[in-house]
């Protein structure tokens, strides 16, 4: 079985191409052959991916299968603690999408195409977590974009989603330019792109003094994640991709808008070379968080808040990224991409869930410095669950700070008060104790994925001035439910009412963003 594991990966690929590679007229005459076809090709990958799981755990190292070429360029597949994980989770999703899509799209006379487009997205995706090598990434990367773009556009009567679309192709196109650079200056210094190669070669880098060269790489690595993962201030196509169908978008936001996170961690070596790229990381992943959490809040579309909460948890994980929690990263993006899908695929009942549960556990609206008391008490079971587990709050900045908002996000629990607005004692000590809970589990996951994947991750650290940032990024969430109780209790200052008008708006960058793509590449009828 462990030589097997990474070549059924190869094998499963190559039924997803296959799939894939079918003619669209011949797809759409035998739409439902077309489905059978991939959902069995998908079933095949996940099957690959499990085999590949076992066999990694069997033999206790890393897994490489494949044919190479010259300066370590070829095509293989690489099993190790990461690759493992993520090729589990995205082949689940992507089983998982095939079949609703099965059902879903039945009497859409594009359907045998619209199989033949997804099987080869969810192929690229896995073929760029498997790579062995920089050039396959490279290549697995493009590919993912060039194939969702047909997929955006499954509707080409939509001008809405041509133009998302465009957008989409404009900021990847970017992240191309950076990713070929990256694999330019990495054949220049390392001499080899692979894996085997350039990472003992990073590794040896570390605490010594680092070229120039590898710093630019770091930063190029930082730069196509940003991109990748829809962070400002190139995040607008996100929003506006809803025009697709729904199980693309689950696809889109449970996997491929990781690609950007898996990047960092794949060359988490590299890229913690350089203090710089990790700082890049921090504050353009912060930054995004906070902003679009605040848009997210005045969002009334169902699809809107959801693609405005991806931009902020791919901020999160990468500030947890530029943090050095490599292991929390990894942590966020199973937790985040398994949460996502089954948002996106049951979105269509969110109303009459809401309304089943309006009123549930209402009460009097909390004072403003309950409030505070309480994200105070929060972050001080995050330190404490931190202590306890051995992390400590200093020690792993990236991780305490999801673990302290997470944490805060039970306030309003711990305030809830009575019909008549009395404080409620036995509330706060049932949110105090669930908090507690909710700490130490989240700090024991995120130290046995850390462990877990230990053998495929840079060592944790953090760039200077992490547990600032750390910081600001705690103090600012606490304002974010601050005023999201404001905005709720209807006691939003004018001076915040005016603001929420242009957070409605996500501060028309995307208008702006908008206006330039359409000046330069107009959507036409019928192109």
């Amino acid at each position: 079985m462990v030589d097997l594991g990474p070549w059924a990966v190869l094998l499963a690929l190559a039924g997803l191409v296959g799939v894939g590679l079918v003619p669209t007229r011949r797809a759409d005459a035998a739409p439902a052959a077309m489905a059978r076809a991939a959902v069995l090709a998908a079933a095949g990958a996940l099957a690959a991916a499990v085999l590949a799981a076992g066999a990694l755990v069997v033999s206790g190292t890393a897994l490489t299968a494949g044919v190479g070429g010259p300066y370590g360029i070829g095509i293989g597949a690489r099993i190790d603690a990461l690759s493992a994980i993520m090729v589990v989770l995205v082949g689940f999703i992507g089983l998982v999408v095939m079949a609703y899509s099965r059902t879903y799209l039945t009497g859409e006379r594009r359907q045998g195409r619209f199989f033949k487009w997804l099987s080869l997205t969810l192929a690229a995706v896995l073929g760029l977590i498997v790579a062995t090598n920089l050039a396959q990434l490279a290549l697995a990367w493009i590919a993912t974009s060039l194939c969702l773009h047909r997929l955006l556009v499954f509707f080409p009567d939509r001008p809405a989603a041509r133009l998302a679309a465009r957008k989409k192709a404009v900021v990847s196109r970017m992240g191309d330019v950076a990713m070929l650079a990256v694999v330019g200056l990495t054949l220049a210094v390392f001499g080899s792109l692979d894996f085997a190669v350039v990472f003992p070669a990073a590794q040896a880098m570390a605490g010594a003094e680092v070229p120039g060269a590898v710093t630019a790489i770091a930063v190029l690595l930082a730069l196509a994640a940003l991109i990748k993962s829809a962070q400002m201030p190139v995040h607008g196509w996100l929003t506006e991709v809803m025009e697709t169908p729904t199980p693309v978008s689950a696809l889109l936001h449970a996997g491929i808008i990781n690609a950007g996170g898996f990047l960092i961690l794949r060359l988490s070596d590299v890229v913690s070379l350089s203090g710089g790229a990790l700082l890049l990381l921090a504050v353009v992943g912060g930054v995004t968080a906070l902003f679009a959490s605040l848009v997210m809040l005045t969002q009334s579309a169902v699809k809107g808040a959801l693609a405005w909460s991806t931009i902020a948890q791919m901020g999160f994980m990468l500030l947890q990224c530029g943090l050095g929690a490599f292991g929390a990263a990894l942590l966020h993006i199973v937790a985040h991409s398994l949460y996502k899908a089954h948002a996106f695929l049951s979105a269509g009942s969110i109303v009459d869930l809401t309304r089943a549960t309006a009123g549930v556990g209402a009460g009097e609206p909390a004072r403003p410095w309950h409030l505070a008391g309480a994200l105070a008490a929060a972050v001080a079971l995050t330190a404490g669950a931190a202590t306890l587990v051995g992390t400590g709050p200093g020690g792993n900045p990236g991780a305490f700070v999801l673990g302290a908002v997470l944490v805060m996000g039970l306030a309003h629990m711990m305030t809830r008060t009575g019909g008549a607005g009395a404080f409620r004692p036995a509330a706060a000590l049932r949110g105090l104790g669930l908090g507690a809970v909710l700490a130490v589990v989240y700090f024991v996951l995120q130290s046995g994925t850390a462990w877990l994947a230990s053998d495929a991750l840079a060592a944790t650290g953090a760039p200077l001035g992490g547990g600032l940032i750390a910081g600001v990024m705690i103090g600012g969430f606490g304002a974010v439910l601050l005023l999201q109780t404001a905005v709720v209790t209807g006691q939003t200052p004018q001076s915040l009412r005016v603001l929420y008008v242009h957070l409605l708006n996500g501060l028309y960058l995307n208008t702006l963003f908008n206006r330039l793509v359409a000046r330069a590449w107009p959507v036409t009828k019928g192109a």
